[in-house]
């Protein structure tokens, strides 16, 4: 009888690999399945890993830390203090700030209190927040004071009521934090100034104030389960507007034990010591919010948060200072801190990890941080919609191999034709993704939730790979028009519509050509209404209009555009001329 049940698990196990080839590439001590049930919410997940590691530091942002603990009762002060607001459960909370301690505190206050995250580029112009604001439902907003006139500008336009303002120094201790808001105020002027209304019932606190007044609350405790709406992460749209993906607490807490199961065999061989992760990908951005923040509280890792990585002498300053274990980053960071003299003395003896992702990895910019570092940069692969990471490379290969590796465990992978069939291990086809971390649709978008859903449950990417007999994938084309800007969606209709409401432009089009520094850059074609418009008006249009990573670095007029025998506007000749 024992014999029988070894036979018939040998096969089944046989015929899973052949249905799955990637499981026979997996590395020792890494789980084919995860048990995404093992919690019933992403706030189960972060309050036990607030108790087991309260004694540890969490996060350190210019040298002032906070411990696992702080964070668990600041998250709590701050949770009463947005329930006493009358918000219902599941209301929508936006959070607008680069890489702070406050960062930390706002979002499990968020979640502990029964709401929903919305995460918020804090570069955004007026007109891109004033979207995400009114399409989430938004009625509250943690924001960074260098950030308030953004908001002022929109604020009316928007079900925005409770506001908490937050500064560089709030949680920078008692003297040296009063000291960085002056200087950040008065010397810098990095504070445009602002006057948000505080009519119609509309509440504006500080946030140590807020802190404060919430300490003398009690937090509520709420029934949340896994199908309640953990996240709105906000990418571009096919109409040109962004869209939010519906990450529910199943999907990421499914995400944060896929990486785990798939992380620990190499971050077992540190021992117990804490780990540091570089946290430079803002936390808005769904990369660093899952591999930084929640699989940095699960592991108790400490994680240095960098409030701007574009300061490159700053950050090596910075990473001079720890011994890092984890760096997660894209290509274009990963490229330019190999190019900075000072970040090759630095010493990496210690990092044992470095994870890319967001865009792909260029073969020479791997070498260049290998040869550095000693440890070699890691391909994954993901979306917003996929909490985000899909596939990944084992950890143990130290040579570039050009593949987004594995599905993640627990996650197929599925190469389709047009006609939603799969096609045989070699040949292209879309990569469609199916696991517990795949977004339960698009916010308020039935049809677009729609157009990328298959019935069977798989996600259409939009990117054509092939899958060789190993289960290895590799990315050679890209389905839909987005263009991938260091990491970042971008989406030509979306450029398009802005650019037409120039008076002095006819038509337009947006394409993504290939970028050294940041993978692709947009390039915008033109046809003149005005025959005065100059590149530098649409220049300093798109700069009111576009956040930076989505204005048009050249622009190039001509006097029509190629079109189809119907009148659409053909991008891939646009793009073919490029080349």
């Amino acid at each position: 009888m024992q014999d029988l049940a070894q036979a018939t698990l040998k096969t089944a196990s046989a015929e899973g690999s052949a249905a799955k080839p990637w499981l026979q590439s997996y590395p020792p001590g890494v789980p084919h399945e995860i048990d995404a049930s093992e919690y019933s919410s992403l706030v189960e997940l972060l309050e036990e890993s607030f108790r087991k590691h309260a004694s540890r530091n969490a996060a350190v942002c210019m040298d002032q830390r906070l411990t696992f603990g702080q964070i668990d009762s600041m998250s709590q002060s701050l949770g009463a203090w947005l329930q006493s607001r009358g918000l219902e459960r599941g209301a929508r909370v936006a959070i607008m700030m680069p890489n702070v301690l406050q960062y930390m505190v706002a979002i499990a206050a968020i979640l502990r209190a029964g709401y929903t995250v919305v995460n918020v580029n804090p570069l955004y112009t007026p007109r891109e927040l004033e979207h995400q604001l009114k399409d989430s439902g938004a009625q509250a907003i943690v924001i960074l004071e260098n950030f308030a006139m953004t908001l002022e500008e929109v604020i009316d336009q928007t079900d925005v009521k409770h506001v908490v303002l937050a500064s560089l120094g709030d949680l920078l201790g008692w003297w040296r934090g009063p000291m960085i808001n002056f200087a950040i105020r008065h010397l810098k002027k990095m504070v445009p100034e602002f006057r948000l209304p505080t009519d119609q019932g509309r509440c504006v606190v500080r946030f140590n104030r807020a802190l404060d007044e919430g300490s003398r609350l009690h937090l509520r405790k709420v029934e949340i389960g896994p199908n309640d709406v953990a996240f709105l992460q906000y990418t571009g749209g096919t109409t040109g507007l962004s869209k939010g993906a519906t990450l529910i607490h199943r999907n990421v807490v499914a995400n944060i034990l896929q990486a785990e199961a798939w992380f620990k065999p190499m971050l077992d061989k540190v021992g117990n010591k804490q780990l540091t992760t570089v946290c430079a990908l803002p936390l808005y951005h769904i990369f660093a919010l899952t591999a930084c923040y929640m699989l940095g509280a699960r592991q108790g890792m400490m994680n240095l948060l960098i409030p701007n990585p574009r300061d490159f002498a700053g950050f090596v300053a910075t990473l001079q200072k720890y011994r890092v274990h984890m760096f997660p980053a894209v290509n274009t960071l990963f490229n330019a801190l190999a190019a900075e003299p000072a970040f090759a003395k630095l010493d990496f003896s210690e990092l044992v990890i470095s994870n890319g992702g967001g865009m792909a990895v260029q073969q020479a910019t791997a070498e260049k941080w290998l040869k550095i570092t000693g440890c070699p940069v890691v391909e994954g692969y993901g979306l917003s919609e996929t909490s985000p990471v899909a596939t990944i490379n084992r950890l143990d290969i130290h040579e570039f191999n050009g593949s987004i590796g594995l599905p993640m465990p627990s996650t197929d992978i599925a190469i389709r034709d047009d006609d939603g069939r799969d096609v045989p291990l070699g040949e292209r086809g879309e990569i469609c993704i199916r696991g517990p971390q795949v977004m339960a649709g698009y916010w308020n978008r039935p049809d677009e939730t729609a157009n990328v859903m298959y019935a069977d449950g798989f996600f259409k990417s939009g990117d054509i790979g092939v899958m060789d007999a190993q289960g290895y994938t590799r990315i050679v084309d890209r389905k839909k028009d987005m263009i991938l800007v260091s990491g970042f969606n971008v989406y030509p209709t979306e450029i398009e519509q802005v650019v037409s409401m120039h008076p002095g432009v006819l038509e337009c089009a947006a394409v993504g050509i290939p970028d050294a520094r940041s993978g692709e850059s947009v390039k915008l074609y033109v046809v003149k209404q005005d025959p005065t418009l100059a590149e530098e008006d649409l220049t300093a249009f798109c700069h009111d209009q576009l956040t930076a990573y989505k204005r048009p670095k050249y622009i190039e007029f001509r006097d029509e555009l190629p079109k189809s025998n119907v009148g659409k506007i053909l991008r891939r000749e646009l793009r073919s001329s490029t080349d």
